[in-house]
């Protein structure tokens, strides 16, 4: 199983659309995640159309229409891989701690909000991923995403990819 894990798209305040790579990933992929702050339900009716499965919460830019179709936090198995996905996890200092008390059950969080790739292991392997921003990097060097593949309950081949600069 082929994922695709985004977050932090701001679409249209922060770029008109979505990356051309983003999207042919996005096409290519089983299941799509994205981890928040879409900022418009146009993006959230495009992604469904194009996605074959879409998995998505609302972040804190995410006004009314947005929280009333998508949850805080989801959760779903995905080929034997239990995953959560919510916006926002707080500070970095002693997160991993924090996840693993609040999302222990699970085997990957994937989170938003910082704009900041992250990829580490909490006590009792919790595994917490963050795509970065395909559209607003911040001060990171590079727009991203995340690809990553789920076999057996296991997730291996993560690999963030760097957007070319718009």
């Amino acid at each position: 199983m082929e994922l695709v894990v985004m977050a932090d798209t701001h679409v249209p305040k922060r770029a008109r659309d979505l990356p051309g790579a983003l999207w042919g990933a996005v096409e290519a992929a089983d299941v799509v995640v994205h981890a928040g702050d879409w900022v418009d339900v146009a993006l959230l009716d495009a992604l469904e159309k194009r996605s074959r499965r879409l998995v998505g919460v609302y972040g804190n830019n995410d006004g009314p229409e947005l929280r009333a179709r998508l949850p805080e936090v989801a959760r779903v198995e995905l080929n034997g891989l239990r995953v959560a996905v919510v916006h926002e996890t707080g500070p970095k200092t002693r997160r991993e701690e924090r996840c693993a008390a609040a999302y222990g059950d699970c085997d990957l969080l994937v989170f938003g909000h910082s704009h900041i790739p992250w990829d580490s292991v909490a006590p009792g392997g919790l595994r917490l991923l963050n795509p970065g921003s395909p559209t607003d990097r911040r001060a990171q060097p590079y727009a991203t995403y995340l690809t990553a593949r789920v076999a057996a309950g296991r997730l291996d081949r993560v690999e963030l990819h760097r957007l070319p600069p718009r």
